[in-house]
């Protein structure tokens, strides 16, 4: 079943609503993590982003669609951002690589990844669907590459370890975002990525 959600523009250029709504997506993002997305406003939004309500009617529907970008636009900079090291698939470099992509993706994205998680219960349905599955796919990705090192020999790890190594994986890199309050004053991002990857290979080659 195709869960993908479509946000109508009645623009025709596509480079244009590409550019659009990037600046949507960026003035949202201040905005409902200032506000919360009940509290912001569509005129607000269009404020944020720097055009009027009337030109952000041209490219989203609603409120909700806004929030839905938001959400889409993280899974697809992780998909972009980690497929530039499935070269290495099937080694522990190759795994590291990864680790270190998506956690500083994730200091890049702070902002949007906490927006996501505290805001996407207000999505309709089907957009929550999605985002639930694109959620799933984010960590399938790091299933793929450790399956892959178990294949190549570098790592033993049954399959259900694996896919809550996956998850481990996914959720430690967002800490970065949810804790900064507190993590920020005590290590740079690389320090983060250092020892949280440290931490999780002499966890996970550890198993006999």
């Amino acid at each position: 079943m195709q869960l993908k959600r479509e946000v109508k523009s009645s623009v025709k250029d596509e480079g244009l609503i590409e550019k659009r709504r990037e600046q949507i997506i960026d003035g949202a993002v201040k905005l409902f993590k200032e506000k919360g997305f009940h509290r912001a406003t569509t005129r607000e939004i269009a404020k944020a982003a720097g055009f009027s309500i009337g030109t952000l009617y041209e490219y989203i529907r609603t409120k909700e669609d806004v929030l839905y970008l938001v959400c889409d636009n993280i899974y697809h900079e992780v998909q972009s951002r980690l497929s530039s090291v499935m070269q290495q698939e099937g080694t522990l470099e190759g795994l590291r690589a990864a680790i270190g992509e998506y956690f500083s993706l994730i200091d890049d994205m702070a902002d949007e990844f906490v927006v996501m998680y505290q805001e996407s219960k207000s999505l309709p349905k089907d957009a929550l669907q999605y985002v639930l599955k694109k959620e799933l796919e984010m960590v399938g990705l790091f299933e793929n590459l450790l399956a892959s090192c178990v294949e190549s020999g570098e790592l033993r790890l049954a399959d259900k370890d694996i896919n809550l190594a996956a998850h481990h994986i996914v959720v430690q890199g967002q800490m970065w975002a949810f804790r900064r309050w507190t993590l920020h004053s005590r290590y740079s991002i690389d320090e983060f990525i250092e020892m949280q990857t440290e931490q999780l290979f002499k966890g996970i080659t550890s198993r006999s």
